[in-house]
């Protein structure tokens, strides 16, 4: 492993075990065992760094979205939101990393390609449910993309409000499943 994808590594262990404040250039090369300057000679600094962990987590929820059980295209819009939200509440550090702009370049060529990569598939298996003859009627004539957006936005904001403590605990959704079961009648009926 070269030197830029050991600091990646290393930084993307570090935000797993001990959360986004942690990650930062000093303490991923203490960590990696380099000079406290190593990271500047590989990245231009720590945004550029956190991209390419953030890229990482894109990868891993499109990998996981790819392994989708067969099924009708509903089942596997569902399923597909379950998926992320399990990866949300799995990986918490690295769900928060994925989103935070004032920590990643939005610009950095990786993470676009890796997010828009994710965002494409959920907006395909939006498009199949559109277009499936069996099931027909789930919003015609709507761009996929933009339904897509607005149920990844409702599956980030329950992701991000039970992590963040705004769901936990209230009386009435006793566990996040609960709480995306509601989300997706409310949704696909």
């Amino acid at each position: 492993m070269g030197p830029r994808q050991r600091l990646i590594t290393t930084a993307t262990r570090l935000l797993t075990e001990q959360g986004v404040e942690a990650v930062t250039l000093r303490g991923i090369a203490k960590a990696a065992g380099v000079s406290h300057g190593a990271p500047l000679r590989h990245f231009t600094g720590r945004a550029e760094l956190l991209s390419a962990v953030a890229a990482l987590g894109f990868v891993e929820l499109r990998e996981r979205e790819t392994l989708l059980p067969a099924g009708t295209p509903r089942q596997r819009l569902i399923a597909a939101c379950h998926s992320y939200l399990d990866f949300a509440l799995a990986n918490p550090a690295m769900f928060e990393l994925m989103f935070r702009r004032d920590l990643i370049d939005p610009e950095e060529p990786e993470l676009i390609t890796q997010s828009s990569a994710v965002f494409d598939l959920f907006a395909e298996l939006v498009g199949d449910l559109q277009t499936d003859l069996k099931d027909p009627g789930w919003h015609p004539g709507t761009d996929a993309r933009l339904l897509a957006a607005s149920l990844w936005a409702s599956l980030h904001g329950l992701a991000q409000l039970w992590l963040w403590g705004g769901l936990a605990g209230a009386s009435f959704a006793s566990s996040p499943e609960m709480a995306l079961a509601v989300t997706l009648d409310a949704y696909l009926g």
